[in-house]
């Protein structure tokens, strides 16, 4: 198995391994770090030796060394051999098959105790997506639009906060589910945005990312059929994944959805997200994940761009936006708007977006400006913000296909606008 697809199994056992951990020993914050330390001498050894028969066995016992250690280490500073040696020295080995639960089950569990409503929203979201969704603490930090440091010291406490509660590691009552939901979704919803527009790196997706939310959502769904926002969310997470094979070329370029060949999207995705939203939006209870969902089905179901409906498509992000007064979803309207009066109306909408401010450093903020300035004719101000978006991207393949946009405009190339 070649290191990409080392790094790939890997990432799609961190919750597995940590939720078999905290499930036996406790000790949320410890046995992350020891699963880390178990990951690194993974991606340090299996390319080299090969991968185990069963990985994630082998991840588990190096972890359980691991904490074991750092354990013991804890008991001596805190000289309490007694009562943390009755529980966590005992041989190393696996627990036996009765004391077991499916993968799935542990990683559902770790999603909800990451999920607690003790926890700050902004602490439940970071500490999930770095414990079950195996991104780094900078690739958080991106999807916060906050400085790493920052993040570090959001997770450090979220991770103390889980110690020092000490909650079970277990499914929540039926009556706090609710409680905890609407971080759960929204956690679900940033791994797939991660893994469909990967903030770092050379390529544009990720599809074990993608592949994971989609799978946890569906887990999630079974456990809460009547939700009719767990619906919604698993059938936007369909409809958008239904379009990745089109999204890249063949050397891993950036398609924008207008140029992308619709014969490759999946077919099967389309239909089976197209039924969920229309049986969740049957219920008369819509929420931002079905609404965003019924736009995502009005691009699927176009034979072209042209075809688009986009005057409905403005509607429906009207009925979001009074939902949800987030930044993107605004910048997400004034394209709709632009595609059906005009990029000179989108542009007085993309200007509120930008005076708002949270978008300053965001570079789709930038490219969307572009991209209308390019419709209005003004090609020597297009090319500035195309350049400043590729300047403000962090990934590679934004960043080529932004300054391959600005190249091929016509004329002289002024210097990027300082952000």
């Amino acid at each position: 198995m070649d290191e990409p697809s080392v790094e790939d199994l890997l990432r799609r056992l961190v919750p597995q391994v940590l939720g078999a951990l905290v499930r036996r020993y406790g000790h949320f914050d410890t046995a992350e770090d020891a699963t880390q330390e178990a990951l690194i001498a993974a991606a340090t050894g299996w390319p080299r030796d090969g991968v185990p028969a069963n990985p994630r066995a082998w991840l588990i016992t190096v972890a359980s060394r691991r904490l074991t250690d750092l354990l013991r280490a804890e008991q001596a500073r805190r000289h309490r051999e007694d009562v943390v040696g009755r529980r966590v020295l005992a041989e190393w080995r696996l627990p036996p098959s009765g004391d077991r639960v499916a993968d799935s089950d542990d990683t559902l569990i770790l999603l909800f105790l990451c999920c607690h409503p003790s926890l700050p929203p902004a602490t439940q979201i970071a500490l999930t997506l770095r414990a079950v969704g195996g991104l780094s603490t900078a690739e958080v930090a991106r999807a916060f639009l906050v400085p790493e440091q920052t993040m570090t010291r959001r997770i450090t406490r979220g991770k103390q906060r889980i110690r020092d509660s000490g909650l079970p590691f277990a499914m929540p009552a039926p009556a706090e589910v609710p409680a905890r939901l609407t971080a759960v979704l929204r956690v679900l919803y940033l791994i797939f945005n991660e893994g469909y527009a990967s903030t770092f790196g050379p390529g544009l997706l990720r599809a074990d990312l993608c592949a994971e939310a989609i799978r946890l959502t569906r887990l999630l769904r079974r456990l809460l059929p009547d939700a009719e926002e767990v619906t919604g969310l698993l059938a936007l997470l369909l409809l958008t994944d239904a379009r990745a094979p089109a999204r890249t070329g063949p050397h891993g370029e950036l398609v924008p959805m207008a140029e992308q060949d619709r014969a490759r999207w999946r077919a099967d995705q389309i239909t089976e997200g197209t039924a969920l939203v229309i049986e969740a939006l049957h219920r008369g209870r819509p929420g931002p994940y079905q609404v965003q969902a019924a736009i995502a089905a009005l691009h699927d179901e176009a034979p072209g761009p042209d075809e688009t409906d986009w005057p409905q498509i403005v509607a429906l992000y009207e009925v979001l936006t009074a939902m949800d007064a987030n930044p993107l979803v605004a910048l997400n309207h004034a394209v709709a708007v632009a595609m059906t009066d005009g990029p000179d109306a989108g542009l007085a909408l993309v200007d509120k977006v930008a005076a708002d401010g949270r978008l300053s450093r965001d570079p789709r903020l930038a490219a969307v400006r572009a991209h209308l300035l390019e419709r209005r004719g003004e090609a020597a101000a297009a090319r500035v913000a195309y350049r400043t978006a590729a300047a403000q991207a962090t990934n590679l393949a934004q960043q080529r296909y932004l300054n391959a946009r600005a190249d091929r405009l016509p004329g002289d190339s002024p210097p990027a606008a300082t952000t």
